[in-house]
């Protein structure tokens, strides 16, 4: 067996982001008292794990980059703006609104309406609710917002920081800022509907929010992943910043611009540079991006660092909880997250290596700065390296694996878990089994004979 060569990490030529330090990883009780320790939330949907609120989706994908957009490719970066508009207009939008198709705006009326009928609202009063959204908007210079059909002048003046102090302008998301209003939600209110720009995923968010502070302490209760034994202040304070993160997230993009043609006069020829303009219209659908974590990833931020909670059904999972449920999504789930573990400790950014037939990828730093050095297939064997492998190979498959990882400029690499022969099935069932566990790496290259016999001439 040959020695293995280290090669350094291939940066990549376009960089456009800083690099911001990992989420802390506190030694002693000492040390966590000390420092202030940031918590966050996350929720499982369907056997996957999403974070809502945009502070929690920027601080956990910006330190450590865990996970990934539910409609991005990697960092949730996503705009409901369409680039080519936004810079098309970047003139005319002096409000800094999201500029949207006509196309794209009949889209969100579509899904609005589908979402109202499958909550078997009336025909006739969806179309009544919707009918406001596709009227014209009147934005003036002084913060006041009016439809274009007078009979809508029964609506209130736009909402500014003076009447309420949630519903203030300048919010940002995205690079961009946003006006923010509750408008939708006093006019619906007062007339008995809901709005169909308001998603499922508000009632959650709030049932979450309430069965937080009802949670045991993590040195109190077996393997909890957050404390709850607060003081009564504490808590009224959590409340309150949840409560102002909702308001915050619900009012996001409440107008939008639509890009809308002109319909020329018969006596007039029709002119390209005119055809088009802006028209501010309430959003009947609103989008958002959440962040999603893979089952290693969150498991990491619940065990090994303590700053995430998991909710399912509006209850906390516990640490032995969730590893009994993430083994039974995943048969695969202990090996990969002990590899995973592993590999974090050691400084690399692991992320899942699905499209290279491998278990992770292995970064350096994070992607957004490095190619992936390695590529890494974990199997956990016991102390004479005889095991169940869960991709047992050939050697058709493992030549076909080594070449399809040096195509794309990496290594591969072979990640065994020794366990001792003498651990049981019962000690497996929680996490402190990895106290046990001993890993060994092994690189896999291919052997070319031309390139081996001139090494050898040269010798």
């Amino acid at each position: 067996m040959a020695e293995a060569i280290f090669r350094a990490p291939k940066r990549k030529r376009r960089v456009y982001e800083s690099y911001e330090a990992p989420l802390p990883l506190w030694f002693t009780q000492e040390e966590t008292v000390s420092n202030e320790k940031q918590h966050y939330y996350a929720e499982m949907i369907n056997n996957n794990i999403i974070v809502r609120t945009p502070e929690s989706i920027r601080a956990l994908y910006g330190k450590g980059y865990f996970g990934k957009g539910i409609l991005s490719r990697s960092r949730p970066a996503y705009n409901i703006s369409d680039p080519a508009l936004l810079a098309k207009w970047k003139d005319s939008n002096s409000k800094h609104l999201p500029v949207i198709s006509s196309k794209k705006f009949q889209h969100h009326i579509d899904w609005a309406r589908s979402l109202l009928q499958a909550q078997e609202v009336e025909d006739s009063c969806i179309e009544k609710m919707l009918e406001k959204y596709t009227q014209s908007v009147d934005l003036s210079c002084d913060g006041s917002s009016k439809f274009c059909d007078s009979s809508q002048e029964k609506n209130t003046n736009f909402p500014t920081s003076e009447t309420n102090d949630v519903e203030k302008r300048g919010e940002t998301q995205n690079g961009e800022n946003h006006p923010a209003t509750s408008l939708q939600n006093k006019e619906y209110n007062s007339e008995g509907d809901d709005p169909p720009a308001k998603c499922e995923n508000i009632d959650c968010e709030a049932a979450d929010r309430e069965d937080q502070v009802h949670v045991h302490c993590p040195r109190h209760h077996d393997f909890t992943t957050h404390c709850g034994c607060q003081n009564q202040d504490a808590t009224k304070e959590t409340q309150q910043h949840n409560s102002i993160q909702d308001d915050k997230l619900s009012s996001e993009h409440e107008y939008v611009l639509v890009v809308e043609k002109i319909k020329p006069c018969s006596d007039q020829p029709l002119n390209d540079e005119v055809t088009e303009r802006l028209v501010c219209k309430r959003n009947p659908f609103k989008v958002f991006e959440y962040l999603q974590l893979s089952l290693e990833e969150a498991f990491f931020l619940v065990y090994a660092l303590g700053c995430l909670t998991i909710f399912q059904d509006e209850e906390p999972l516990t640490i032995v909880k969730l590893w009994e449920v993430f083994s039974a999504i995943q048969p695969g789930f202990k090996a990969n997250y002990m590899g995973y573990h592993y590999f974090r400790g050691k400084g690399w950014v692991p992320k899942t290596g699905l499209k290279y037939g491998t278990d992770l990828l292995l970064y350096r730093k994070g992607p957004p700065f490095y190619h992936a050095s390695y590529s890494v297939v974990v199997e956990m064997v016991d102390d004479s390296c005889q095991g169940l492998q869960q991709r047992p190979f050939t050697w058709q498959s493992l030549a076909g694996l080594v070449r399809i990882t040096t195509n794309v400029s990496k290594e591969l690499m072979l990640c065994y878990l020794i366990k001792p022969t003498n651990m049981t099935e019962e000690e497996m069932t929680s996490p402190e089994c990895m106290k046990r566990i001993k890993v060994q790496e092994v690189l896999v290259n291919r052997w070319i004979s031309s390139r081996e016999r001139t090494d050898q001439e040269e010798l």
